[in-house]
């Protein structure tokens, strides 16, 4: 939006020697000393945390409303209100008397040199530790020290999403995508948005609440999201304006409250495909879909039209097959999907007591039996035989007829039970390496040795009770190492801690070297 309060909020000068030290990414807050989501008021250059953290930097605010005596509340108000801060992070601008993001810049062009002289700091403190960096991993052996001894020390080169307010279900969502890495690569690879003309010519385009649908673009925020994890540049990424493009294309996941992050996939993949179906800046998506010669035609899977990425990727199909228990009718029908959402056996839903602890473990492969076996449809669920022309008994049973690229699994752990949605809370076992889908598959022996063998690529986690409240986070491999992403901690970890997650969401990524001894 356009705001008119920069001429009388923006005061200090662009290389204001009272900045603190270090980089603006990592500053801390003046009052409560947290380096979580910094913010620079543009008046006098003090530094507070947000209003996700403790608030300091909107409380800075509205103190300095408050007049000292009545009769100089005019002037005071006029010549300095501290009504406008900049993301130490993001460097987006924010004006606390709109209550939205800001867009223009001042005659000057104050904001803009801020923002460049912010970033000039965080260049500089970047390459000072790399530097120091560098000259760490010289030594091989210290190398392999750092890598394996501490398992909570923060991981190179990775950068954590910052929680904007609840939405790490968005975040473990995202780090598990940019660790896919055909996904993620066509992505960065896209050409960006043409930078806006007019006074805005030449700068970063920040998405508002004030804009309107047609002005957001989520492959564009998507694509800047991916680019900026891994880079190694910071600590950790804001993804505001990916949340407001969010808040405007998804309804349903609009304010702060906690989501449920498998939901939050399917809305951004569903997405996500129907934008790149419509082309994107005067590129045919298609058309470079149909380039990428890693994606090739026989991998495409068709949802809602022409192939995307998405269902190149992600997309397969399945087989239903419907049998009247009456006269013995046939039915079959081709389904695509994303995912597959597997329910938990009922033997396993139950907590077990102390002297249960040794009986039998859910694993992976239980769910997936649960989900193609022959099930007998309850009076709920009657058919409608088209012999019979009544709803008749029935059965169903999936087969899997077109494996995807990439395997996402769902375990469905949330449950309505009366008025309440419980969580199935147990462990379920999973491989890392060698998911073994052939017996799954509706023709196996049209598949090769090793098309049906998935590896592990991410894992998503849901800690906590109820699908409300609790937290997210995901484990993820990424150049043969292991990452715990926590909102905006990264840190090392290694198998035998990601093995032990309860698993939510599970990201298998077909084989394609030699197939290895380890099956489900």
């Amino acid at each position: 939006m356009e705001c008119p309060h920069l001429s009388s909020s923006v005061c200090i000068a662009p290389d204001s020697a009272k900045f603190p030290n270090g980089s603006p990414s990592s500053w801390c807050c003046s009052v409560c000393r947290s380096n979580k989501s910094p913010w620079v008021c543009l008046t006098c250059s003090s530094v507070h945390c947000g209003r996700y953290v403790n608030g300091h930097a909107k409380k800075h605010y509205e103190d300095a409303q408050v007049p000292l005596t009545n009769h100089k509340k005019s002037e005071k108000q006029d010549k300095a209100q501290h009504t406008v801060c900049m993301d130490c992070s993001s460097y987006s601008t924010y004006c606390y008397r709109c209550d939205d993001f800001v867009v223009n810049d001042t005659k000057l062009g104050l904001v803009q040199k801020v923002r460049e002289h912010l970033q000039n700091l965080e260049n500089s403190a970047f390459t000072a530790d790399r530097h120091r960096k560098r000259k760490l991993l010289e030594n091989s052996s210290l190398n392999s020290k750092l890598l394996k001894v501490n398992g909570s020390t923060t991981a190179i080169c990775a950068t954590g999403l910052r929680n904007l307010g609840n939405t790490c279900f968005m975040n473990a969502i995202l780090q598990s995508l940019s660790n896919i890495e055909q996904f993620c690569c066509y992505f960065k690879e896209l050409p960006a948005v043409e930078l806006r003309n007019g006074k805005t010519a030449g700068r970063r385009t920040y998405h508002t609440r004030s804009q309107g649908d047609n002005n957001v673009s989520l492959v564009e925020e998507f694509r800047k999201t991916l680019c900026a994890l891994w880079q190694g540049s910071q600590t950790a990424f804001s993804p505001e304006s990916l949340f407001y493009v969010v808040w405007k294309i998804m309804p349903n996941f609009r304010g702060y409250q906690q989501q449920d992050a498998h939901e939050f996939m399917r809305y951004l993949l569903d997405h996500l495909h129907l934008e790149l179906q419509g082309g994107f800046n005067g590129v045919s998506r298609s058309a470079i879909l149909q380039e990428n010669s890693t994606l090739s035609a026989s991998n495409k899977c068709c949802i809602n039209g022409a192939s995307t990425v998405v269902t190149a990727i992600f997309g397969g199909f399945l087989q239903n097959e419907v049998n009247c228990l009456i006269c013995g009718t046939e039915s079959r029908k081709f389904d695509p999907f994303l995912d597959l959402s597997l329910d938990i056996p009922s033997q396993f839903r139950n907590k077990r007591s102390k002297n249960q602890e040794n009986g039998p473990v859910c694993s992976l492969r239980d769910c997936l039996r649960s989900f193609t076996d022959l099930e007998e449809l309850d009076e709920t669920e009657l058919y409608m035989c088209h012999k019979c022309k009544k709803k008749q008994k029935s059965t169903k049973k999936f087969w899997i007829q077109k494996l995807p690229k990439v395997l996402c699994l769902h375990l469905k752990r949330f449950h309505w039970t009366a008025y309440l949605r419980n969580k199935v809370d147990i462990y379920v076992e999973f491989p890392l390496r060698g998911l073994d889908m052939k017996c799954y598959l509706l023709e196996p022996e049209n598949s090769g040795p090793e098309s049906c063998l998935y590896d592990l690529a991410a894992v998503v986690v849901h800690h906590g009770s109820g699908v409300g409240s609790g937290h997210y986070t995901a484990y993820a491999t990424h150049e043969g190492r292991w990452f715990h992403f926590n909102d905006s901690t990264v840190t090392l970890t290694d198998e035998d801690t990601v093995v032990k997650a309860k698993a939510y969401i599970l990201f298998y990524v077909e084989r394609q070297a030699k197939a290895g001894s380890d099956k489900l």
